[in-house]
C-alpha cells in the first residue's frame, strides 16, 4: 500500500507540473474527502488542481507516489523549492 509522502500546500503550480512531467511512476493526488487523481493524467490535473484551488489558494491535500525516485523528487520540490535543479 503506498503512504502519503507530502501535504501539498504553497506552492507554484507552474513549477509543480513540470516536476510531475519528470515522474517515472504514477503520481496520486488525494484529498481529505477520498477523492484520488492520478495526476500522470492531463486531465486529472486539471480537474484535481481545479478542485483545490479555493479563493485563489491551493487547499491542503496529499501527494503519493508508486516510485520511490518520484517520491524524493517531489519531496525536495515540496520542502526546497528545488524543481530547476531536478532532471
Amino acid at each position: 500500500m503506498m503512504t502519503p509522502i507530502m501535504s501539498l500546500h504553497n506552492i507554484d503550480v507552474s513549477e509543480f507540473l513540470a516536476v510531475l512531467d519528470t515522474c517515472k511512476g504514477n503520481v496520486f493526488l488525494v484529498t481529505h474527502e477520498g477523492d484520488k487523481l492520478n495526476l500522470k493524467s492531463k486531465l486529472c490535473q486539471l480537474v484535481g488542481l481545479t478542485r483545490l484551488i479555493e479563493g485563489g489558494k491551493i487547499s491542503e491535500a496529499f501527494i503519493v507516489c508508486e516510485n520511490k525516485e518520484d517520491e524524493s523528487k517531489l519531496f525536495r520540490f515540496n520542502l526546497l523549492g528545488e524543481s530547476t535543479k531536478i532532471a
